[in-house]
């Protein structure tokens, strides 16, 4: 079988997945797992970026994404306008203080001789900085928290379109990835996974914590949509004639469209993404990234600056997930920083990555779609197993009891046995890279 049948094959098994599923349960489930099947895709399209090209481990994908869902807010939402008045410009002045300490610091580092004088006057700088930018900063986030503690409690975005959030939070998460990138990617590859993994949890803890910027885990909900609501499409009279002429009922149909609407954005963005990936594979920049990746030492004797090559992929590929993130926060239509957790935003982006083929962007996109709808999937499935295998135990059964409520665990064992199959029978992923 040719490379082109066996790919044609795998995503034709994807499609009767989806469509199976909305047969033989919902198709609002199934319009649900393609549209976060999309959005799995491009994140691991990013992932794919800077390992499949670059070798670079990054583990702190959780934190990229969260930024991304971050930029949701502070771009759609509308400003609260007492927030502002109360304490909104102390906080911007605090934040500007904040940064022309460390601006401080670092000049002084250039100027002043080395020696003692060098490190007592960074010290000084450093620490009458802290106080001063804390003294503004507390003033005004307790006044701002302040405002409507119960709906508000936070500045608010600048109310424009939410589509400008995805760019947005790509470049939000790009600019952390910079700063992190000039920090941590001269570190051997365990310690980059160490320091990546760390931040993202520092990027968590801040958006948890720090009320003011996005209500923590007060969570903010009622985001702004590039999608019409499903209350006013059934008010609709045009709307309602049109799916009661297909036999649909409007509250279903509603649903349905919406989420349409919302697999016809993600899909232009995942092509849009993967035709400049497959430009940048097969372009030179992409040959030099592989021989990067393959022998760092042949690529640095042959002139290349490995350091400036892996900065540049590795913020590419996080612009990437926080694009991505930005559009599931968009989905959900609500940014909470509770849900963001490792296992889900981290480690199964990597199984995607892994199962479809690091290295090859079109495997990447293939274990986006798989590995998502075995995680929704299986659970359900494993119950239904465990209740067909103990259709014949009596109820209060300690055997019945116990395998009932091992279908909980389907999912975890699901991806371990998965991921260990590929590894198998398949180490290069289902498309291996060419």
């Amino acid at each position: 079988m040719t490379d082109t049948a066996r790919n044609i094959l795998y995503f034709t098994f994807i499609a009767v997945l989806i469509i199976g599923t909305g047969m033989m349960t919902s198709w609002n489930l199934a319009i649900t797992i393609m549209n976060f099947g999309l959005i799995s895709a491009i994140m691991a399209l990013g992932v794919n970026l800077q390992w499949g090209f670059a070798g670079l481990f990054n583990v702190g994908i959780m934190g990229f994404v969260a930024l991304g869902g971050l930029a949701t807010v502070l771009v759609a939402m509308p400003p609260v306008g007492e927030a502002w008045a109360a304490g909104g410009l102390r906080v911007v002045l605090s934040l500007i203080l904040g940064a022309a300490t460390i601006v401080g610091a670092i000049l002084a580092y250039g100027a002043l001789p080395k020696g003692r004088v060098r490190t007592v006057g960074m010290i000084a700088i450093l620490v009458v900085g802290f106080f001063v930018y804390r003294a503004v900063f507390d003033g005004g986030v307790q006044a701002v928290e302040a405002v409507n503690p119960a709906n508000a409690g936070y500045l608010g975005g600048l109310g424009l379109p939410v589509l400008l959030a995805w760019p947005v939070g790509g470049l939000l998460a790009a600019g952390a990835a910079w700063v992190i990138g000039k920090t941590a990617l001269g570190l051997r590859s365990d310690y980059l996974a160490i320091a990546t993994l760390g931040i993202a949890e520092i990027i968590i803890a801040v958006l948890k914590n720090e009320d003011w910027l996005a209500r923590g885990v007060k969570n903010v909900v009622g985001l702004p949509r590039p999608a019409p609501y499903e209350i006013d499409l059934q008010n609709d009279p045009g709307f309602v004639e049109r799916v009661g002429n297909l036999g649909l009922d409007p509250v279903t149909a509603s649903t349905l469209w919406v989420k349409l609407i919302y697999a016809g954005l993600f899909a232009v963005v995942l092509v849009l993404l993967f035709v400049l990936a497959q430009r940048a594979l097969h372009s030179p920049w992409g040959r030099m990234m592989r021989a990067i990746r393959d022998n760092e030492v042949a690529a640095e004797a042959m002139g290349k600056d490995v350091t400036a090559r892996h900065l540049q992929v590795f913020v590419l590929g996080s612009a990437i997930c926080g694009i991505a993130g930005a559009m599931m926060t968009t989905l959900d239509g609500q940014l909470t920083p509770g849900t963001y957790q490792p296992l889900r935003f981290t480690f199964l982006v990597w199984v995607m990555v892994i199962v479809g083929g690091s290295g090859n962007n079109l495997g990447s996109v293939l274990g986006g779609f798989l590995i998502w709808w075995l995680w929704v999937m299986v659970e359900p499935i494993g119950l239904w197993v465990m209740q067909v295998v103990t259709s014949g135990m009596a109820d209060g059964y300690w055997l019945r009891e116990h395998l009932l409520d091992s279908a909980a665990h389907m999912r975890l064992l699901t991806m371990g046995v998965v991921l260990l199959l590929v590894l198998r029978f398949s180490p290069r992923g289902l498309i291996p890279e060419r």
